[in-house]
């Protein structure tokens, strides 16, 4: 990647995280952590690597995208509002009354939403069903999405990439926010779901490893995602939960956490 394009991602994350924790701290508590770590992937996704029409967000032969762990909501209404599918205003109502923007992500209430979200382990299986909707409907769509690692320590995640393997879906991409932690621990000290890949590729997928935080090693993997035939593709992303702000970097606790005006003072102040 060049460096004029790499440089424009790195502004875009750091206005997303603007964004972002100015939404969540408006509230005053929400999903900090997770969305974070997956804001770097969201940029490059919506600003690089799907093919969408803003204007048009339900235009048929659009890639699809499922946020699978619905809670990082904010990071997919985030780059929505960047890309231009509603205005920035918008995302300052964030869960208030009446909002076209809950915590979880829903279909019926945000444009630009292609699946719901929320209780775990299930957006895969909306996926799956999308990239054999595009493989028998002989479409050329891409289908991305991400799941945590805390979240598949569901069966269902299991079930779907079994299908998703089986059927050979070289249209699906899996996205794996690899943070070590879930709501209340370390994924590990949870039920451990390593080694990823591994268990992945007895399933039929190819895996690709990366910092989940590194736009050039996401062009890398992203590319060659296209070059997979007869293989899902799994992209494992090792991320920092909370990562960009001090006072949630790094920790558990930022899974749902309260943001006092000082913590938004001091995180834009980190990002200024």
């Amino acid at each position: 990647m060049n460096e004029r394009a790499l440089a424009e991602l790195k502004n875009l994350s750091n206005e997303g995280r603007r964004h972002l924790i100015r939404m969540i701290g408006k509230v005053g508590v929400g999903h900090v952590g997770g969305a974070l770590s997956v804001l770097d992937v969201m940029v490059y996704l919506y600003f690089r690597e799907l093919n969408l029409r803003p204007d048009d967000a339900r235009w048929s032969e659009r890639d699809r995208f499922v946020m699978s762990k619905g809670h990082a909501g904010p990071a997919l209404y985030t780059v929505l509002a960047m890309r231009g599918f509603f205005g920035l205003d918008r995302l300052e109502t964030l869960n208030s009354l009446g909002t076209n923007l809950p915590s979880h992500c829903d279909m019926k209430r945000t444009t630009g939403v292609d699946m719901t979200a929320g209780s775990l382990g299930q957006g895969l299986s909306a996926a799956v069903g999308m990239a054999l909707a595009a493989r028998m409907d002989k479409k050329s769509y891409r289908v991305y999405c991400i799941v945590g690692d805390g979240e598949m320590q569901e069966g269902q995640i299991w079930e779907a990439a079994m299908y998703a393997g089986s059927q050979q879906l070289d249209n699906l991409v899996v996205i794996v926010d690899d943070n070590g932690m879930q709501i209340d621990n370390y994924t590990d000290a949870i039920n451990s779901v390593r080694p990823i890949d591994k268990r992945l590729e007895s399933f039929g997928f190819e895996t690709i490893s990366i910092d989940g935080h590194d736009f050039n090693q996401m062009e890398f993997a992203f590319y060659k995602a296209k070059t997979i035939k007869k293989h899902p593709t799994a992209i494992i992303m090792s991320t920092v939960k909370g990562k960009g702000f001090t006072f949630c970097e790094g920790k558990i606790g930022s899974h749902n956490m309260a943001v006092s005006s000082e913590d938004l003072a001091g995180a834009l102040n980190e990002l200024a």
